[in-house]
């Protein structure tokens, strides 16, 4: 339950992504830019592991490095994978997509590094040092 309470953005964001993942979605002019869907997954998984990042930051003074590797970094892949799998799996509208998998994971990645070098700076400045 306190995951619940410490980290309601991250949650959200889960909820958003896997409705994303199963619905379908209205074709647009976007469909042409060839790539773009990569884009959005990087986009989609690089703001959740962003999201969990700074929720985790806010509430910890100090990295616990296991706690965010578990829950910023591995259960995000994972979560991608078993989309994607589900996706080719499960679904008539959806295709489950390596290229997919290797964009999610690189959202997560560049989140993580912003993480580390970006919003852990700024947070533990901004609220850390404060008091």
């Amino acid at each position: 339950m306190q995951i619940l309470r410490h980290y309601p953005f991250s949650i959200l964001t889960i909820l958003a992504i896997w409705y994303l993942s199963f619905f379908t979605p209205p074709h647009t002019q976007l469909e042409e830019i060839n790539n773009f869907d990569k884009l959005v997954h990087v986009c989609m998984y690089g703001g959740l592991s962003s999201i969990i990042w700074i929720e985790h930051l806010i509430r910890h003074k100090q990295i616990k490095k296991i706690q965010l590797t578990i829950g910023g970094i591995l259960l995000p892949i994972l979560m991608s994978g078993i989309i994607e799998i589900l996706q080719s799996q499960c679904t008539d509208n959806r295709s489950g997509d390596w290229m997919d998998f290797i964009a999610n994971c690189t959202g997560i990645l560049l989140a993580s590094l912003a993480g580390y070098y970006i919003y852990r700076p700024f947070i533990k400045k901004r609220l850390h040092n404060s008091h």
